[in-house]
């Protein structure tokens, strides 16, 4: 079977589908918009990279894998890219095996429910190739991920990973 035969993932107000290089001016707006207890690493730096050209070349290379990889999120009424979902591997500390949920959207697009319906989606994609247990991580600040992990059935498993210049990162699990 084709890695992306199950795309694009259809919910009733959103389209999932595979990131492209076209979607590198959100992934931009993305990091420039994230929260200065953010890793350096994860932000556009002084220098004003990662540049659209470097995320647009980034996502020409991220692998396709069966029900794995980052989707962006497109709103169905008008198509607009708001953001990204998806699970990734190897994102756990000391779990190379764990799957991890990760989910991203525009500013403007938060408090509508978007990421909680986006994530649902791929959890469903995910739990049709046999996908059992889901990770996340979340900084203890981001209240808004907590909140989506919370009606999406994850609970915290107690692990905290300190962290006092960025804030703990709270591990969670699904299944």
């Amino acid at each position: 079977m084709h890695p992306d035969s199950a795309l694009p993932l259809v919910t009733p107000r959103l389209v999932l589908r595979r990131r492209v290089p076209g979607d590198a001016a959100v992934v931009r707006s993305l990091w420039e918009e994230r929260d200065p207890r953010v890793p350096a690493h994860r932000r556009v730096d002084a220098d004003g990279h990662p540049s659209e050209a470097e995320l647009a070349e980034a996502i020409g290379l991220e692998p396709v894998e069966p029900r794995r990889g980052l989707l962006s999120v497109l709103t169905r009424h008008d198509g607009a890219v708001i953001g990204y979902c998806g699970l990734l591997a190897g994102g756990v500390p000391e779990r190379p095996e764990a799957v991890e949920i990760a989910y991203e959207l525009l500013a403007s697009e938060r408090g509508r429910g978007y990421a909680t319906e986006a994530a649902r989606a791929v959890l469903a994609w995910g739990e049709a190739s046999g996908l059992g247990t889901v990770w996340a991580t979340v900084r203890a600040w981001n209240g808004a991920s907590l909140g989506v992990a919370a009606r999406l059935g994850f609970e915290h498993t107690g692990i905290i990973e300190a962290d006092p210049e960025h804030g703990d990162s709270l591990l969670l699990r699904r299944g």
